[in-house]
């Protein structure tokens, strides 16, 4: 089984400058974290955009349904923001005979603590167990983005 993991840009690929207060998004980081994590199975970076998910557009969007129903692969990982995460999940849903996992971070992936790895980890993990669909991994769990929402206040997802 060969993943092919899309990165967007979002906070898991951001570098800041000063305190949170100035920054670009920087390379695709899940290919570090990965290779941090001495994986063993076959993968394919493929970096579609770097964008802050806010700026993204319907026209992004579907872009990122082409490069994935036109794609020849059936496992997917989609790095994106988390602000407009569900957006994109909910675009993705009429893609067949994929099994497609999105996932971003609240704190980019070169900070010390950050929750990317762990995302990464679900991700990777939920792409290789689920049936075909799309889901979104985040928190430790599995959603239905048709049944997410993003807590601003307690920087989490939730089921609606």
């Amino acid at each position: 089984m060969k993943i092919k993991i899309i990165t967007t840009g979002g906070t898991i690929d951001k570098i800041y400058f000063d305190e949170k207060s100035e920054y670009h998004i920087g390379d695709p980081q899940i290919a570090e974290v990965l290779k941090e994590a001495n994986i063993t199975f076959e993968y394919e970076v493929v970096p579609l955009m770097r964008k802050d998910s806010l700026d993204m557009t319907d026209e992004d969007r579907h872009l990122i349904y082409e490069k994935i129903r036109s794609d020849s692969n059936r496992h997917f990982v989609v790095t994106h923001g988390t602000d407009t995460m569900i957006l994109t999940a909910k675009a993705l849903c009429n893609i067949p005979a994929k099994v497609i996992v999105l996932t971003g971070a609240m704190q980019p992936a070169k900070f010390r603590m950050t929750d990317a790895v762990f995302n990464i980890a679900c991700a990777i993990t939920a792409v290789q167990l689920l049936p075909d669909g799309v889901y979104i991994a985040m928190n430790g769990n599995i959603f239905d983005p048709v049944r997410a929402k993003k807590n601003i206040e307690l920087n989490r997802f939730e089921v609606v």
